[in-house]
């Protein structure tokens, strides 16, 4: 099986491209070839040192055309501006999310007319398609069947990519899977455009002696999910039958409801109160109101059904990143 991550040079990327090695298979099929292509080449050690492992790097609408000259069985489409770039920068959004997604869908139906065999394709939406809307409120809970109207360009330009995944799928051009990402934390590395980094720089600058800024009141409520289990769910909804995944709409992986307060709270729990004073709240209008309108509790069905569990709590998280960090 040949397969390619876009994003692979990044944190989740690379988690995932570590765990298919790690397993050897997808779909029960043996792994020939994972190419990894991101904007920066891939840096892990371990990465590179696996015969399987193919690098790419370079803007992906530039490259599309040399990384689909060869067939690939299976597509990871990882790669995204993100939340507060795209609020910042319409242009770069627009390109980055959907132009990039289109092409590169475009690209796996030609590879279907060539071969007669629809590739796996996993597209990694998000939460932010979810919002509140004058006409259409933001119910308390998010259900499978909620409603989303997304009240931000990058939630947009994801909600317009699953419906083309969606609309690819119901043609045959490709077997493809939308799952809708919580916000992920807690993230190693340094901080990135998100609206959301926050959230993983309340815990990481401080348990590293640094001091850290919390942009929102800490009453302010999110959905997140460790890093183990966003992984875990990425692979659970590529390889779940097309019976056991449900219709072609995007799938909403589970959720760890928590405040702000709540997780400093953990923080100090585990690392002590020295620590977590290191984290000062500094309010930014724009960052809470992009977080501030994004669901923050959610009951997923879909999920349940594929067994796929929530995060048992932020101490959990927590624990589970100090040990990543050792």
């Amino acid at each position: 099986m040949n397969i390619l991550i876009t994003g692979g040079a990044g944190f989740l990327g690379t988690l995932l491209a570590r765990r298919l090695l790690q397993r050897g298979t997808l779909c029960g099929q043996p792994i020939d070839t994972l190419t990894l292509t991101d904007l920066h080449p891939v840096a892990d050690p371990g990465l590179l040192a696996d015969p399987r492992v193919r690098r790419d790097a370079g803007d992906l609408l530039q490259r599309l055309d040399s990384l689909m000259a060869g067939d690939h069985d299976a597509v990871f489409h990882l790669a995204s501006a993100v939340s507060g770039e795209c609020e910042a920068d319409f242009a770069l959004g627009l390109r980055s999310n959907l132009e990039a997604t289109r092409r590169l869908l475009e690209a796996l139906r030609a590879q279907q007319a060539r071969t007669g065999q629809a590739p796996l394709f996993f597209f990694a939406s998000s939460v932010a398609v979810y919002g509140g809307d004058e006409a259409v409120p933001l119910p308390p809970v998010v259900r499978d069947d909620t409603l989303p109207t997304p009240q931000s360009s990058y939630g947009i330009q994801k909600f317009i990519c699953e419906q083309l995944v969606a609309d690819y799928t119901r043609k045959g051009y490709i077997d493809g899977r939308a799952a809708r990402l919580m916000t992920v934390s807690v993230r190693p590395g340094r901080p990135n455009g998100a609206a959301s980094g926050f959230l993983s720089g309340i815990v990481r600058e401080p348990l590293a002696g640094i001091d850290a800024i919390c942009p929102v009141d800490p009453s302010t409520a999110v959905a997140l999910s460790s890093p183990d289990t966003t992984i875990a769910g990425i692979l659970r909804v590529a390889e779940a039958s097309r019976a056991e995944f449900g219709g072609r709409t995007a799938l909403n992986l589970p959720a760890l409801s928590v405040t702000v307060a709540e997780m400093l709270q953990a923080l100090e729990r585990s690392a002590g109160q020295a620590v977590a004073a290191r984290v000062t709240v500094q309010p930014d209008a724009a960052i809470a109101r992009i977080v501030g309108g994004w669901p923050s509790r959610f009951e997923s069905e879909r999920a349940r059904r594929l067994g796929l569990p929530a995060d048992a709590s932020f101490d959990a998280v927590i624990t589970q990143f100090r040990a990543l960090a050792r």
